[in-house]
């Protein structure tokens, strides 16, 4: 470590403390702090004590910390949004609406909490990291931040677009799933009771589609009136693709209750597009009948079909062992707990006292019941005025055993472009969408609850949280050797036998668990436990007693963790203004 003399034209000379470090054969420095405010009698004492000197003078000369704010975390959200390019994405030019933007985002990422929450985390004076200073946004205005969200709510299409630009390409493959989220209060325009997946049907909601790349990287996403069913949105989602980002060829990969044949025929076709879906059970019940025979699977798990129900289409049959083991003790539950609860009801229409009787009445606590846990088809019941009965219906039962563990995948890509186990694995990709869904709503960016009444700004709101999660994604990407996230993908999929089979870790990411350690030897964690320690790297203020207004500041020294997290991402903590 060593104080450096910068020359700056005909300005001051910029006196840095700074220290060198070896890359391979090459040395470099880093900046640890910017003297030049500091008397100069201070920097010759600091020189002095770099070469070996003593400290000397009481208590009152002695340098005191003024501020101390986290800043750790906020260099890795801040890093990789200047590697992504993302100030560029929201405005080529700096101004204080992309500055409280980029605020947004990063704060989005480090400690999701509401725009008030933020606001007092960026301000000086309440100030809870480091986001407001290496920023330099000084004292904000409530209003501002408002206004800030407003702002970068407008300039979503044209982010959206380069997003597309960036990550989709003719003939590329995109993931579309639907997700919902409640709302606080009754005056949102798109607020309305609907299907919720929050299990909250007190609740009025918004609908919302996310748009991914294969890899499960956010493009766009876009908003709906809480009430809008799956397959509504698609049109949106298929107008997306073709108008605002020019794609001609895509595969739009979606689930059963979202690409219908309704929704194939009336605007997936139409629109020239492929897709991959899956059927429902019904459907599959009546292929059962015809061309999917249990002696398909004898010696593997996939088998090819056709029918003439779906012309032009390539049917793909599979079979998951795991998946058959989990319904068949799935649905036993189901069923004895329907039991339990019918029992009881029988129970009370043979009490003596006050039984319960009357076609109405037992009729309507059957009611309550048989249908709670979708297994009405399964029971034959017996209701007369003053007697209640009810068995299993094995035939039924039987039925829908036999497709335990199968399901179709329906897709119009030909053979010659996408194999059948091309076409299962692209299926089964859905599944990074959910777990997009799941860090947005829940476990790192915390969509909801939704506070805001206005659509515009409900808009500007998950798509803020979508911008939060495209960064979180790359930090989880480059971050992988330090997290519980299996870092070596092409391990993994060598590992498994079938794309049918359950996804299995690569040998690499299990001694990586089991040890819970890395090759490093550095210690593994999630992703949010990695951020909290990040967060332990401080930005310090620091002065002298006697010369209060000569302060400068200084990064505490980064533990293994820290250093080896900084280098995944490739960037210096305190280059990142």
């Amino acid at each position: 470590m060593f104080i450096d003399v910068v020359p700056n034209g005909r300005s001051a000379p910029a006196v840095l403390l700074r220290e060198s470090f070896r890359e391979g054969r090459k040395v470099h420095k880093r900046t640890i702090a910017n003297l030049s405010q500091m008397p100069p009698a201070l920097i010759d004492g600091l020189r002095a004590l770099l070469a070996g000197g003593a400290v000397v003078g009481g208590a009152d000369q002695a340098l005191e910390i003024r501020r101390s704010l986290p800043h750790g975390h906020v260099a890795a959200a801040l890093g990789m949004m200047r590697k992504l390019g993302i100030p560029r994405l929201l405005g080529r030019r700096a101004s204080r609406e992309r500055s409280l933007a980029l605020a947004l985002i990063a704060g989005r990422v480090i400690a999701p909490g509401s725009k008030l929450s933020t606001l007092r985390g960026l301000n000086p004076e309440t100030a809870t990291s480091s986001l407001g200073q290496m920023l330099d946004l000084g004292v904000i205005e409530e209003r501002e931040i408002y206004a800030a969200l407003d702002w970068l709510g407008t300039q979503q299409g044209r982010i959206e677009r380069q997003f597309a630009r960036r990550h989709l390409r003719d003939g590329t493959l995109v993931l579309y799933d639907v997700s919902s989220s409640y709302l606080e209060g009754r005056h949102c325009e798109l607020a309305h009771h609907g299907y919720s997946r929050d299990h909250r049907p007190d609740r009025p909601q918004i609908v919302y589609g996310l748009l991914c790349d294969r890899e499960g990287r956010p493009i766009a996403v876009e908003v709906f009136e809480g009430n809008t069913a799956d397959p509504a949105t698609v049109a949106a989602q298929v107008e997306t693709l073709k108008r605002r980002f020019h794609l001609e060829r895509v595969v739009l990969v979606g689930d059963r209750g979202m690409i219908t044949t309704a929704r194939i025929r009336e605007t997936i076709k139409p629109a020239g597009l492929d897709w991959i879906s899956c059927l429902r059970a019904g459907q599959i019940q009546d292929l059962a009948e015809g061309p999917l025979q249990m002696s398909l699977f004898d010696e593997r798990d996939i088998a090819a079909i056709t029918s003439p129900d779906y012309p032009g289409e390539r049917l793909i049959a599979c079979r998951n062992a795991a998946l058959a083991t989990e319904r068949r003790r799935k649905r036993e539950a189901l069923l004895v707990a329907t039991e339990t609860e019918l029992a009881r009801i029988r129970d009370a229409t043979r009490r003596k006292r006050a039984p319960l009787h009357g076609e109405a009445a037992i009729g309507l606590a059957v009611g309550a019941v048989i249908n709670q846990r979708k297994m009405a088809k399964h029971f034959d019941l017996t209701i007369t005025a003053s007697r209640f009965d009810f068995q299993r219906n094995a035939a039924s039962i039987a039925r829908e055993a036999a497709l335990d563990g199968i399901y179709v995948i329906r897709t119009s890509v030909s053979a010659d472009v996408m194999s059948e186990t091309e076409a299962v694995s692209a299926y089964k990709d859905l599944s990074r969408v959910e777990r997009a869904f799941r860090s947005l709503k829940s476990v790192d960016l915390a969509i909801r609850p939704v506070h805001h009444w206005l659509s515009p700004r409900v808009r500007a709101h998950v798509f803020l949280c979508m911008m939060a999660y495209y960064v979180e994604w790359h930090l989880r990407d480059a971050l992988k050797p330090l997290l519980f996230q299996d870092h070596d993908r092409p391990g993994a999929e060598t590992e498994r036998s079938s794309p049918v089979a359950p996804a299995s870790t690569s040998p690499a990411a299990d001694h990586k668990r089991g040890r819970r350690r890395n090759d490093q030897n550095l210690p593994i964690s999630s992703f949010s436990d990695l951020m909290a320690h990040l967060a332990t790297q401080t930005l310090n203020t620091a002065a002298l007693p006697k010369a209060p207004n000569a302060t400068f500041t200084t990064l505490a020294k980064p533990t293994p963790l820290q250093a080896a997290a900084f280098d995944l991402i490739g960037i210096d903590p305190m280059r990142v203004q």
